[in-house]
């Protein structure tokens, strides 16, 4: 088995590519060792010191650090997902795709400007965001402004403000003049 890795935009973050499925719908995004319990293969991850997050995609493992230099780090996460993968244990210990339960809000009338906005997500910007690493899901919509939020690589990642005024933003209010502003939550 090989496994590549890419860098991210974020520093703190490398991806994994191990060259095949990961998770067949939606992301996974684990910030700690307890938020791990849910996988064998987080669990193993959040073993090696210096290891601070865990994010699923369809094809990518994006893997977070604390501390430590990913020279010293990247051997032993490389380990743990060769490991994982050989074994043939399954990457959740419960069937079926993670369900993001985060609640959403909008106003009735706003639902059509909503859907206009989740579908450019799915289009437009998820496709992006998933090259580098990460995520980005809609939470709202109030008075001109969209409230995104961003998982794995793009959380906490230094040009993850500017992705979102500079590009996210400016498409949105490209397509859609209803939109004045969009907000990470």
């Amino acid at each position: 088995m090989f496994i590549q890795t890419e860098p991210t935009p974020n520093p703190a973050t490398l991806k994994f590519l191990p060259g095949r499925t990961v998770l067949d719908h939606g992301t996974l995004d684990m910030q700690s060792p307890e938020s791990a319990s849910v996988s064998p293969l987080a669990q193993a991850l959040f073993g090696v010191e210096g290891v601070s997050a865990v994010f699923y995609g369809q094809d990518f493992i994006a893997v977070s650090k604390a501390s430590g230099e990913w020279a010293h780090l990247k051997p032993a996460v490389l380990g743990a997902i060769m490991e994982h993968y050989v074994s043939g244990a399954p990457l959740l210990n419960h069937a079926g795709a993670p369900v993001d339960t985060a609640e959403i809000f909008f106003k009735p009338e706003d639902a059509e400007t909503v859907e206009a906005i989740k579908e450019l997500l799915e289009t437009r910007v998820r496709p992006a965001v998933a090259g580098d690493g990460g995520d980005i899901t809609f939470r709202g919509y109030r008075d001109g402004t969209v409230y995104l939020a961003m998982k794995g690589a793009c959380s906490g990642c230094p040009s993850s403000t500017a992705t979102l005024k500079h590009g996210i933003q400016n498409l949105f209010k490209h397509f859609l003049p209803q939109v004045q502003a969009v907000e990470q939550i």
